[in-house]
């Protein structure tokens, strides 16, 4: 059946409403929802499959915005398929406190996939959507049982293109072969700085058949919707390579300012809507219009979505008599909760147990649990050997062709690719099935900060196992060495920094990341060996912080994290026994839980009375929030053997020691020394 004057219509009326949503609001870019509106059409309506009522389903398509700005095009798009979301909503477009943002956002909006705005990062979500279906599909399809077969579809413009991390991902899913995911390039030769000429000449369709992906041009995107229907249809059938559709179109399309950078970031004119409403062949006076012969040709679709949804029940009620482990399984990870009792199955250490880098310890960490958490699938940016992220019997996720490993395999080698890995991580989280874990430096986090403020930012569990997380990493120097990286990330909101000082604190790291439903953590490990300490234990470091030593008559507190506790320890009792000071000790090693702790309990950790001095091998910026003092690394480290760049920064015992005396005589003779954690705005916060 071809393309009929109601399917034109529709299209004008996803455009007219992206005008009318960006005119009322003053703000936002009607152009490429205008101009991607023909294909978003036959995509939607003719290819799709999703169930409006249930967002949620396993087996839906999925559709990501990675242009975010364009973000009217898909609140359009959700509301004339039956989302709920209301013409109210596509009013309330970009106001504060609606469902419709200035960009998606997928715990807002019910039908947003992954939240995208940052450019490049949507089409690497999508890399990871895809990831996690030929993943979920390879563990739990069974002959006879398709449960999972969906496609990731993928809108993207130049900015995209032009981000470093697109290149990233999609040279990945080259490589893995992913032929569930087809992507579609606004090629309207726009940017916000005029015709992409003036710096955007490289040949796409080329650089992407080097990538290893199928690539379709369409020429007439304006007009042609057979050749984009057939597009899409010869991009399903390769079923070995990533597709992308090189899609010419017009910025703008019907407006007087069509094909300029005009039309990219700012509402059209009032003369200019009139006159492209009566082009359109709408009511120039009337806003916000849906003909219902366009709502009853979207309504249908959708009827079908929700069938295909109901045969799927029925399939999985079947598979579930069939494979009642397996389907068990998979209920279990689209709830989100986590297998009962895999806790137990944390290592827990001793005093007397032996010194243990904590990279390590987190190896260890990993598998022990691998074999509980079948959701758990990560890798590393190229430094498996130095993250120690792989457990012994992982098979790697590849395509059977390379011989080397499977979909199903849970072990994902990233390449030299931090902020590819990062933004992959979102897309594989967002899938519903798999909780994704990345290795790479510590320092290395800090190529990935867009992905990971996106992960803080759409509520996704997703954990970073950091590596060589200070100049205790030793000869690689202060290119490697992280000072900033810490105090950067603890001041992203809703992220989790740890940075545990021995096994029992690993231990309680990975149990608040994996139990934090809606919270990224980076989980920052030593690559120098730390003791099992004296009074560390799990329960009391999934509190974020807590008193390692108590000591009566103490006089001053010292306050860390990580490796430089054991040393803190090695001060105390060099303070006792060279001047006969008491010094009782609190480890901290994740600033946000310790916040979210009583006020009770925190002022009895860092209580009223007594000084306190911070000791981290970092900037020391943020530790005025806990201690009156601050003994850190507010310059770039040194190259070195550890222990002779933690002497050279007097990072030892008697360093400590030295700064703890000062600590006190300068705060002597303050009467009612009052602990930091006390603020005016307390409750407010």
């Amino acid at each position: 059946m071809g393309y009929t004057e109601v399917d034109q219509k529709a299209i004008n009326t996803i455009r007219l409403l992206a005008v009318d949503a960006t005119f009322k609001s003053n703000s936002g870019h009607p152009g490429a929802p205008m101009g991607m509106a023909p294909i978003a059409h036959v995509l939607w309506d003719k290819f799709m499959k999703f169930n409006p009522k249930n967002p949620k389903w396993l087996n839906r398509d999925r559709f990501v915005l990675s242009n975010g700005h364009g973000c009217m095009l898909q609140y359009a798009l959700l509301h004339l398929f039956g989302y709920a979301l209301t013409i109210d909503d596509l009013k309330a477009f970009r106001t504060v406190d609606s469902i419709t943002p200035g960009h998606p956002e997928s715990h807002d909006t019910p039908g947003i996939e992954v939240t995208t705005g940052p450019l490049g990062q949507g089409i690497c979500n999508a890399v990871g959507l895809a990831m996690a279906q030929a993943h979920t599909a390879a563990v739990f399809n069974k002959p006879g049982f398709t449960l999972t077969d969906n496609y990731t579809y993928c809108f993207l413009g130049d900015g995209c293109l032009m981000e470093g991390v697109s290149g990233e991902a999609c040279s990945l899913a080259g490589h893995l072969q992913l032929g569930n995911l087809i992507a579609i390039y606004d090629d309207n030769h726009i940017s916000i700085d005029g015709d992409t000429n003036v710096a955007f000449t490289e040949d796409v369709a080329k650089r992407y058949e080097a990538y290893g992906w199928h690539v379709v041009v369409v020429e007439n995107g304006d007009h042609d919707l057979q050749a984009m229907e057939d597009a899409i249809k010869q991009c399903q059938a390769v079923k070995d390579k990533p597709s992308i559709i090189k899609l010419r179109t017009t910025i703008g399309f019907g407006s007087l300012q069509e094909g300029t950078h005009g039309v990219h970031g700012s509402p059209l004119k009032a003369d200019d809507i009139k006159q492209l409403k009566t082009k359109f062949g709408f009511n120039p006076e009337e806003t916000f219009v849906v003909p219902k012969e366009v709502s009853d040709l979207y309504a249908r679709h959708s009827a079908e979505g929700a069938a295909r949804e109901e045969e799927w029940n029925k399939l999985f009620a079947k598979y579930a008599k069939e494979y009642p482990s397996e389907a068990a399984d998979l209920e279990r990870r689209l709830k989100g909760e986590l297998p009962q009792d895999w806790e137990k199955h944390l290592p827990v250490y001793t005093p007397g147990d032996a010194a243990i880098a904590s990279r390590k310890l987190s190896e260890t960490v990993l598998s022990k649990l691998e074999g509980i958490l079948p959701e758990l699938v990560g890798g590393s940016a190229d430094l498996t050997g130095s993250n120690l992220t792989r457990w012994k019997e992982a098979v790697d996720f590849q395509p059977k062709a390379t011989g080397l490993g499977d979909y199903s395999g849970r072990y994902i080698r990233y390449g030299v690719r931090e902020h590819g890995m990062g933004a992959i991580m979102n897309g594989l989280a967002a899938y519903g099935t798999i909780i994704p874990y990345g290795g790479t430096f510590l320092n290395f986090v800090s190529y990935a900060a867009g992905a990971v403020r996106l992960s803080a930012l759409s509520r996704i569990r997703a954990i970073w196992v950091a590596t060589h997380d200070s100049i205790g990493l030793g000869e690689d120097g202060p290119t490697h060495q992280p000072i900033e990286t810490l105090a950067h990330f603890r001041a992203l909101p809703n992220c989790m920094v740890w940075r545990p000082a021995d096994g029992n604190e690993t231990s309680a790291a990975y149990y608040i990341a994996l139990t934090s439903k809606h919270t990224p953590s980076i989980i920052a490990l030593s690559r120098q060996n730390l003791p099992q300490l004296e009074g560390s234990v799990i329960e009391k470091s999934i509190k974020g912080g807590y008193v390692l030593q108590e000591v009566e008559g103490a006089q001053v507190t010292l306050v860390s994290t990580g490796s430089e506790v054991g040393i803190a320890v090695d001060a105390a009792k060099l303070l006792l026994e060279k001047h006969n000071v008491k010094a009782r000790i609190v480890s901290m090693p994740c600033f946000e839980v310790f916040d979210t702790q009583s006020k009770e309990y925190r002022l009895s950790v860092l209580p009223d009375g007594i000084p306190s001095l911070s000791i981290e091998v970092m900037s020391t910026m943020g530790w005025e929030r806990y201690t009156h003092e601050q003994f850190g690394l507010n310059r770039f480290g040194a190259s070195g053997a550890y222990k002779d760049v933690y002497k050279k920064f007097e990072f030892t015992p008697e360093g400590i020691a030295k700064r703890a005396l000062l600590t006190i005589d300068f705060w002597k003779d303050v009467p009612n020394v009052r602990s930091p954690i006390n603020r005016a705005f307390q409750q407010l916060i």
